[in-house]
């Protein structure tokens, strides 16, 4: 199979806007009889250089992750803002924020996607890698987030 423009067709994540990471981690790990995972803090924009709409932010989130194979699930509850996290809960509530792809060439892609009309909303770094949340609401219904690994 092709990979496609974007250079992938792999799913690796998808992710949940939550009000309340605890009780929300707590709800997944019943539901689906697993562990309860470990909450994590994003770092601080001096470490993350968090930007948001093209400008710096201090925009942090606690995050959950649980690891399902090839897909996980990414509890996401905003503490900071402005952030692509924060719209999405004070627009919709508990809800899906984005489906995210492992890819190579984030500044390429990117571009790629802005071209076909799907324009960066955020991006950051993280231990090891980085994201870029671009907003393809209008064309395919959600938010997609690029991950690109070291």
């Amino acid at each position: 199979m092709a990979d496609g423009a974007l250079g992938t067709t792999k799913v690796t994540q998808v992710g949940i806007i939550v009000s309340d990471i605890e009780a929300k981690a707590r709800a997944w790990s019943e539901i689906l009889g697993l562990p309860m995972p470990q909450i994590i803090v994003t770092d601080t924009v001096d470490v993350a250089q968090t930007e948001y709409q093209g400008e710096r932010s201090t925009a942090r989130a606690k995050l959950a992750f649980f690891h399902m194979g090839q897909v996980d699930i990414e509890l996401i509850e905003p503490i900071g803002e402005p952030s692509t996290w924060k719209d999405q809960l004070d627009q919709h509530g508990d809800s899906l924020h984005h489906i995210a792809f492992q890819i190579k060439g984030m500044g390429e892609k990117v571009a790629y996607l802005d071209s076909k009309g799907v324009p960066l909303v955020q991006r950051g770094e993280y231990t090891g890698g980085r994201y870029a949340y671009v907003d393809g609401s209008v064309q395919l219904g959600t938010i997609m987030e690029l991950l690109e690994n070291d």
